[in-house]
Protein backbone atom coordinates (compact mmCIF):
# COMPACT_ATOMS: atom_id res chain seq x y z
CA UNK A 1 0.00 0.00 0.00
CA UNK A 2 2.82 2.43 0.83
CA UNK A 3 5.69 3.09 -1.57
CA UNK A 4 9.13 2.85 0.03
CA UNK A 5 10.98 2.45 -3.26
CA UNK A 6 10.54 6.03 -4.46
CA UNK A 7 11.56 8.93 -2.24
CA UNK A 8 12.15 12.66 -2.72
CA UNK A 9 15.60 13.98 -3.53
CA UNK A 10 16.87 15.37 -0.21
CA UNK A 11 20.00 17.04 -1.53
CA UNK A 12 20.08 20.82 -1.06
CA UNK A 13 17.11 20.71 1.33
CA UNK A 14 19.03 21.66 4.51
CA UNK A 15 19.06 17.98 5.50
CA UNK A 16 21.73 17.14 8.06
CA UNK A 17 22.06 13.67 6.57
CA UNK A 18 22.29 14.75 2.94
CA UNK A 19 24.52 17.80 3.37
CA UNK A 20 27.35 15.97 1.60
CA UNK A 21 29.25 16.13 -1.67
CA UNK A 22 27.49 15.56 -4.99
CA UNK A 23 29.03 12.12 -5.44
CA UNK A 24 28.74 11.08 -1.81
CA UNK A 25 26.14 8.70 -0.39
CA UNK A 26 25.22 9.24 3.29
CA UNK A 27 24.14 6.23 5.32
CA UNK A 28 25.20 7.53 8.72
CA UNK A 29 22.82 9.51 10.96
CA UNK A 30 19.68 7.65 12.13
CA UNK A 31 17.28 9.38 9.77
CA UNK A 32 15.00 7.61 7.25
CA UNK A 33 14.80 8.64 3.62
CA UNK A 34 11.09 7.80 3.59
CA UNK A 35 8.45 10.56 3.79
CA UNK A 36 6.41 10.57 6.98
CA UNK A 37 3.21 8.54 7.09
CA UNK A 38 0.35 10.12 5.13
CA UNK A 39 -1.69 10.47 8.34
CA UNK A 40 1.05 12.65 9.80
CA UNK A 41 1.36 14.73 6.66
CA UNK A 42 -2.40 15.33 6.60
CA UNK A 43 -2.52 16.34 10.27
CA UNK A 44 0.32 18.80 9.73
CA UNK A 45 -1.30 20.16 6.57
CA UNK A 46 -4.56 20.72 8.45
CA UNK A 47 -2.63 22.62 11.11
CA UNK A 48 -0.75 24.58 8.45
CA UNK A 49 -4.00 25.52 6.74
CA UNK A 50 -5.13 27.28 9.92
CA UNK A 51 -2.45 29.83 9.13
CA UNK A 52 -1.83 30.84 12.76
CA UNK A 53 1.18 29.53 14.63
CA UNK A 54 0.96 31.06 18.07
CA UNK A 55 1.66 29.61 21.49
CA UNK A 56 0.27 26.12 21.90
CA UNK A 57 -0.68 23.80 24.74
CA UNK A 58 -0.11 20.07 25.14
CA UNK A 59 -3.63 18.77 24.37
CA UNK A 60 -5.45 15.87 26.00
CA UNK A 61 -5.28 13.98 22.71
CA UNK A 62 -1.48 13.86 22.90
CA UNK A 63 -1.54 12.05 26.25
CA UNK A 64 -4.30 9.71 25.09
CA UNK A 65 -2.41 8.88 21.88
CA UNK A 66 0.69 7.89 23.82
CA UNK A 67 -1.29 5.86 26.34
CA UNK A 68 -3.21 4.10 23.57
CA UNK A 69 -0.09 3.27 21.56
CA UNK A 70 1.79 1.75 24.47
CA UNK A 71 -1.26 -0.23 25.56
CA UNK A 72 -2.00 -1.44 22.03
CA UNK A 73 1.52 -2.03 20.75
CA UNK A 74 3.57 -2.73 23.87
CA UNK A 75 1.07 -4.01 26.47
CA UNK A 76 1.93 -1.53 29.19
CA UNK A 77 -0.27 1.05 30.88
CA UNK A 78 1.14 4.54 31.31
CA UNK A 79 -0.94 6.64 33.69
CA UNK A 80 -1.52 10.13 32.35
CA UNK A 81 0.19 11.75 35.34
CA UNK A 82 3.38 9.86 34.51
CA UNK A 83 3.78 11.57 31.12
CA UNK A 84 5.39 14.94 30.41
CA UNK A 85 6.16 16.63 27.11
CA UNK A 86 9.72 17.48 26.14
CA UNK A 87 11.28 18.90 22.99
CA UNK A 88 13.39 15.79 22.45
CA UNK A 89 14.96 12.74 24.05
CA UNK A 90 18.42 14.32 24.18
CA UNK A 91 17.23 17.58 25.80
CA UNK A 92 15.31 15.45 28.31
CA UNK A 93 18.36 13.32 29.06
CA UNK A 94 20.59 16.33 29.58
CA UNK A 95 18.02 17.95 31.84
CA UNK A 96 17.68 14.75 33.90
CA UNK A 97 21.46 14.44 34.23
CA UNK A 98 21.57 17.97 35.62
CA UNK A 99 18.61 17.44 37.95
CA UNK A 100 19.32 13.97 39.38
CA UNK A 101 23.12 14.08 39.66
CA UNK A 102 25.76 16.46 40.96
CA UNK A 103 28.85 17.78 39.17
CA UNK A 104 31.67 15.26 39.35
CA UNK A 105 29.39 12.26 39.85
CA UNK A 106 29.45 9.37 37.41
CA UNK A 107 26.82 8.22 34.93
CA UNK A 108 27.02 4.61 33.78
CA UNK A 109 26.52 3.59 30.15
CA UNK A 110 26.94 0.28 28.32
CA UNK A 111 29.28 0.69 25.37
CA UNK A 112 29.24 0.65 22.41
CA UNK A 113 26.26 2.97 22.72
CA UNK A 114 24.66 6.06 21.16
CA UNK A 115 27.40 8.66 21.01
CA UNK A 116 25.29 11.58 22.23
CA UNK A 117 25.03 9.92 25.65
CA UNK A 118 28.65 10.94 26.14
CA UNK A 119 27.80 14.56 25.31
CA UNK A 120 24.86 14.71 27.73
CA UNK A 121 27.13 13.49 30.51
CA UNK A 122 30.41 15.29 29.85
CA UNK A 123 28.90 18.60 28.73
CA UNK A 124 27.06 18.82 32.04
CA UNK A 125 30.15 18.32 34.18
CA UNK A 126 29.56 14.67 35.01
CA UNK A 127 31.87 11.72 34.39
CA UNK A 128 31.26 8.83 31.99
CA UNK A 129 31.55 5.38 33.54
CA UNK A 130 31.59 2.66 30.87
CA UNK A 131 30.54 -0.93 31.38
CA UNK A 132 31.46 -2.46 28.01
CA UNK A 133 29.17 -5.12 26.61
CA UNK A 134 30.75 -8.49 25.87
CA UNK A 135 30.96 -9.50 22.21
CA UNK A 136 31.49 -13.16 21.38
CA UNK A 137 30.38 -15.48 18.57
CA UNK A 138 28.74 -12.59 16.76
CA UNK A 139 26.46 -11.53 19.62
CA UNK A 140 26.47 -9.09 22.55
CA UNK A 141 25.71 -9.76 26.21
CA UNK A 142 26.10 -7.99 29.54
CA UNK A 143 29.22 -8.49 31.63
CA UNK A 144 27.32 -8.80 34.91
CA UNK A 145 30.41 -8.83 37.09
CA UNK A 146 31.63 -5.58 35.60
CA UNK A 147 28.15 -4.05 35.58
CA UNK A 148 27.57 -4.62 39.29
CA UNK A 149 31.07 -3.48 40.18
CA UNK A 150 30.49 -0.21 38.32
CA UNK A 151 26.93 0.30 39.57
CA UNK A 152 28.10 -0.23 43.19
CA UNK A 153 30.55 2.65 42.95
CA UNK A 154 29.17 5.38 45.27
CA UNK A 155 30.06 8.01 42.66
CA UNK A 156 27.69 6.40 40.15
CA UNK A 157 24.25 7.93 40.64
CA UNK A 158 22.59 7.38 37.26
CA UNK A 159 22.49 4.59 34.67
CA UNK A 160 21.46 5.42 31.09
CA UNK A 161 20.06 2.32 29.42
CA UNK A 162 19.54 2.02 25.66
CA UNK A 163 16.48 -0.21 25.10
CA UNK A 164 16.56 -1.43 22.34
CA UNK A 165 20.28 -0.86 22.11
CA UNK A 166 21.77 1.49 19.53
CA UNK A 167 24.01 0.70 17.61
CA UNK A 168 23.97 -3.10 18.11
CA UNK A 169 20.21 -3.60 17.65
CA UNK A 170 19.72 -5.86 20.68
CA UNK A 171 16.33 -6.12 22.40
CA UNK A 172 16.92 -6.71 26.11
CA UNK A 173 14.60 -9.39 27.48
CA UNK A 174 12.45 -9.02 30.59
CA UNK A 175 14.78 -11.04 32.82
CA UNK A 176 17.80 -8.98 31.83
CA UNK A 177 15.96 -5.70 32.40
CA UNK A 178 14.65 -6.88 35.78
CA UNK A 179 18.15 -7.91 36.87
CA UNK A 180 19.59 -4.53 35.87
CA UNK A 181 16.74 -2.83 37.68
CA UNK A 182 17.29 -4.82 40.88
CA UNK A 183 21.01 -4.04 40.92
CA UNK A 184 20.41 -0.35 40.32
CA UNK A 185 17.79 -0.12 43.08
CA UNK A 186 20.08 -2.03 45.44
CA UNK A 187 22.82 0.55 44.93
CA UNK A 188 20.52 3.61 44.81
CA UNK A 189 21.16 4.34 41.13
CA UNK A 190 18.30 5.74 39.04
CA UNK A 191 17.72 4.23 35.59
CA UNK A 192 17.00 6.39 32.55
CA UNK A 193 15.78 4.13 29.73
CA UNK A 194 16.08 5.60 26.25
CA UNK A 195 13.44 3.72 24.24
CA UNK A 196 13.40 5.88 21.11
CA UNK A 197 14.04 2.88 18.81
CA UNK A 198 11.37 0.68 20.44
CA UNK A 199 8.96 0.63 17.51
CA UNK A 200 11.52 -0.43 14.91
CA UNK A 201 11.66 -4.14 15.59
CA UNK A 202 11.64 -7.13 13.29
CA UNK A 203 8.09 -8.02 12.22
CA UNK A 204 6.58 -10.32 14.82
CA UNK A 205 9.11 -9.21 17.44
CA UNK A 206 8.35 -6.94 20.39
CA UNK A 207 10.56 -5.00 22.75
CA UNK A 208 10.06 -4.97 26.52
CA UNK A 209 9.46 -1.55 28.13
CA UNK A 210 11.75 -1.17 31.15
CA UNK A 211 8.84 -0.13 33.39
CA UNK A 212 7.09 -3.43 32.64
CA UNK A 213 10.00 -5.64 33.76
CA UNK A 214 9.14 -5.33 37.47
CA UNK A 215 7.68 -2.99 40.07
CA UNK A 216 11.24 -2.19 41.16
CA UNK A 217 12.10 -1.13 37.61
CA UNK A 218 9.00 1.06 37.33
CA UNK A 219 9.53 2.85 40.64
CA UNK A 220 13.21 3.63 40.06
CA UNK A 221 13.21 4.75 36.46
CA UNK A 222 12.58 7.38 33.83
CA UNK A 223 11.55 6.31 30.32
CA UNK A 224 12.24 8.50 27.30
CA UNK A 225 10.06 7.88 24.25
CA UNK A 226 9.37 9.64 20.95
CA UNK A 227 7.80 9.09 17.52
CA UNK A 228 10.86 10.55 15.82
CA UNK A 229 12.77 7.41 14.78
CA UNK A 230 9.85 5.17 13.88
CA UNK A 231 8.01 7.85 11.91
CA UNK A 232 10.95 9.95 10.67
CA UNK A 233 9.86 13.21 12.29
CA UNK A 234 12.93 14.04 14.39
CA UNK A 235 12.95 17.60 13.07
CA UNK A 236 9.62 18.34 14.76
CA UNK A 237 11.17 18.10 18.25
CA UNK A 238 8.64 15.98 20.11
CA UNK A 239 9.17 13.43 22.89
CA UNK A 240 7.70 12.27 26.16
CA UNK A 241 9.21 11.64 29.59
CA UNK A 242 7.50 8.88 31.58
CA UNK A 243 8.11 8.79 35.36
CA UNK A 244 5.93 6.56 37.58
CA UNK A 245 7.40 7.72 40.92
CA UNK A 246 5.73 11.02 41.97
CA UNK A 247 8.68 12.46 43.91
CA UNK A 248 11.12 11.78 41.09
CA UNK A 249 8.57 13.08 38.58
CA UNK A 250 8.29 16.38 40.44
CA UNK A 251 12.07 16.81 40.39
CA UNK A 252 12.30 16.01 36.67
CA UNK A 253 9.39 18.24 35.71
CA UNK A 254 11.02 21.11 37.58
CA UNK A 255 14.17 20.47 35.60
CA UNK A 256 12.40 20.33 32.25
CA UNK A 257 10.64 23.61 32.98
CA UNK A 258 13.74 25.32 34.35
CA UNK A 259 15.62 24.28 31.22
CA UNK A 260 12.77 25.56 29.00
CA UNK A 261 12.34 22.26 27.15
CA UNK A 262 8.77 21.52 28.26
CA UNK A 263 6.94 23.56 25.61
CA UNK A 264 6.55 22.34 22.06
CA UNK A 265 6.24 24.09 18.74
CA UNK A 266 2.83 24.26 17.14
CA UNK A 267 3.39 21.09 15.08
CA UNK A 268 5.08 18.82 17.65
CA UNK A 269 2.07 17.37 19.44
CA UNK A 270 0.00 17.26 16.26
CA UNK A 271 2.52 15.02 14.52
CA UNK A 272 2.96 12.73 17.52
CA UNK A 273 -0.78 12.36 18.01
CA UNK A 274 -1.27 11.44 14.34
CA UNK A 275 1.60 8.94 14.47
CA UNK A 276 0.35 7.18 17.57
CA UNK A 277 -3.33 7.10 16.57
CA UNK A 278 -3.19 6.47 12.81
CA UNK A 279 0.33 5.26 12.05
CA UNK A 280 0.04 1.51 12.72
CA UNK A 281 -0.37 0.31 9.16
CA UNK A 282 2.36 2.55 7.75
CA UNK A 283 4.79 1.51 10.47
CA UNK A 284 4.08 -2.18 10.00
CA UNK A 285 4.85 -1.91 6.28
CA UNK A 286 7.93 0.22 6.96
CA UNK A 287 9.27 -2.34 9.45
CA UNK A 288 8.85 -5.11 6.90
CA UNK A 289 10.73 -3.10 4.28
CA UNK A 290 13.48 -2.18 6.71
CA UNK A 291 14.09 -5.74 7.80
CA UNK A 292 14.06 -6.92 4.21
CA UNK A 293 16.83 -4.37 3.74
CA UNK A 294 18.66 -5.90 6.70
CA UNK A 295 18.42 -9.39 5.23
CA UNK A 296 19.54 -8.13 1.84
CA UNK A 297 22.55 -6.29 3.29
CA UNK A 298 23.56 -9.20 5.51
CA UNK A 299 23.43 -11.69 2.66
CA UNK A 300 25.33 -9.32 0.36
CA UNK A 301 28.14 -8.91 2.86
CA UNK A 302 28.34 -12.65 3.48
CA UNK A 303 28.77 -13.32 -0.23
CA UNK A 304 30.60 -10.26 -1.51
CA UNK A 305 32.59 -8.98 1.48
CA UNK A 306 33.48 -12.04 3.60
CA UNK A 307 36.16 -10.02 5.38
CA UNK A 308 33.44 -8.35 7.48
CA UNK A 309 30.49 -9.60 9.52
CA UNK A 310 27.05 -8.03 10.03
CA UNK A 311 25.96 -8.40 13.65
CA UNK A 312 22.52 -9.98 13.94
CA UNK A 313 19.92 -7.59 15.32
CA UNK A 314 16.24 -7.61 16.24
CA UNK A 315 15.68 -3.85 16.37
CA UNK A 316 16.60 -0.50 14.80
CA UNK A 317 17.33 0.14 11.12
CA UNK A 318 21.06 0.28 11.84
CA UNK A 319 23.53 -2.36 10.67
CA UNK A 320 26.52 -2.87 12.98
CA UNK A 321 29.40 -4.24 10.92
CA UNK A 322 32.38 -6.05 12.42
CA UNK A 323 35.42 -4.97 10.37
CA UNK A 324 38.12 -6.17 12.77
CA UNK A 325 39.46 -8.72 10.29
CA UNK A 326 40.29 -5.72 8.09
CA UNK A 327 41.30 -3.20 10.76
CA UNK A 328 40.56 -2.12 14.32
CA UNK A 329 40.94 1.51 13.25
CA UNK A 330 37.54 2.11 11.68
CA UNK A 331 37.90 5.86 12.10
CA UNK A 332 40.52 5.80 9.37
CA UNK A 333 38.69 3.09 7.44
CA UNK A 334 35.55 5.23 7.39
CA UNK A 335 37.54 8.20 6.09
CA UNK A 336 39.12 5.94 3.46
CA UNK A 337 35.72 4.66 2.30
CA UNK A 338 34.45 8.21 1.97
CA UNK A 339 37.49 9.35 0.03
CA UNK A 340 37.61 6.38 -2.34
CA UNK A 341 33.92 5.57 -2.82
CA UNK A 342 31.88 8.49 -1.46
CA UNK A 343 30.13 6.25 1.06
CA UNK A 344 29.53 8.00 4.40
CA UNK A 345 29.02 5.73 7.43
CA UNK A 346 29.39 6.13 11.20
CA UNK A 347 32.64 5.08 12.80
CA UNK A 348 32.51 2.60 15.65
CA UNK A 349 34.91 4.56 17.85
CA UNK A 350 32.31 7.31 18.26
CA UNK A 351 30.24 4.86 20.34
CA UNK A 352 33.03 4.31 22.84
CA UNK A 353 36.25 2.33 22.85
CA UNK A 354 34.25 -0.90 22.62
CA UNK A 355 33.14 0.20 19.15
CA UNK A 356 36.65 0.11 17.69
CA UNK A 357 36.75 -2.13 14.65
CA UNK A 358 33.07 -1.61 13.76
CA UNK A 359 31.10 0.60 11.39
CA UNK A 360 27.41 1.56 11.52
CA UNK A 361 25.31 1.67 8.36
CA UNK A 362 21.81 3.19 8.15
CA UNK A 363 19.47 0.82 6.29
CA UNK A 364 16.49 3.21 6.19
CA UNK A 365 16.68 3.94 2.49
CA UNK A 366 15.36 2.56 -0.78
CA UNK A 367 16.59 -0.84 -1.92
CA UNK A 368 18.26 0.88 -4.89
CA UNK A 369 20.16 3.23 -2.58
CA UNK A 370 21.18 0.31 -0.38
CA UNK A 371 22.45 -1.64 -3.38
CA UNK A 372 24.55 1.35 -4.42
CA UNK A 373 25.92 1.71 -0.89
CA UNK A 374 26.83 -1.95 -0.59
CA UNK A 375 28.63 -1.94 -3.95
CA UNK A 376 30.62 1.09 -2.81
CA UNK A 377 31.36 -0.61 0.49
CA UNK A 378 32.58 -3.78 -1.22
CA UNK A 379 34.80 -1.77 -3.53
CA UNK A 380 36.21 0.24 -0.64
CA UNK A 381 36.97 -2.81 1.52
CA UNK A 382 38.70 -4.47 -1.43
CA UNK A 383 40.88 -1.38 -1.88
CA UNK A 384 41.62 -1.25 1.86
CA UNK A 385 42.68 -4.91 1.85
CA UNK A 386 45.08 -4.26 -1.02
CA UNK A 387 47.00 -1.68 0.98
Amino acid sequence: MFDFDHVPNRRETDSLKWDVGANELPLWVADMDFPAAPAIQKALQDKLDQGIFGYTIVPDNWYEAIQGWWQRRHHVNFERDWISFCTGVVPALSSIVRRLTHPGEKVLIQTPVYNIFFNSIVNNGRVVEESPLEYADGAYSINWKDFEKKIANPRVSLFVLCNPHNPIGTIWDKETLARMGELCAKHHVVVVSDEIHCDITAPGTEYVPFVSASAVCANNSVTLIAPSKAFNIAGLQSSAVVVPDPAMRWQINRGLNNDEVAEGNVFACTAAEAAFTAGDEWLDEARTYLFENRVYATEFLEKQVPEVHAVEAQATYLLWIDCRAVTHDTKNLNAFLREKTGLVLSTGESYGAAGAGFLRMNLACTRETLQDALMRFARGIALACEQ
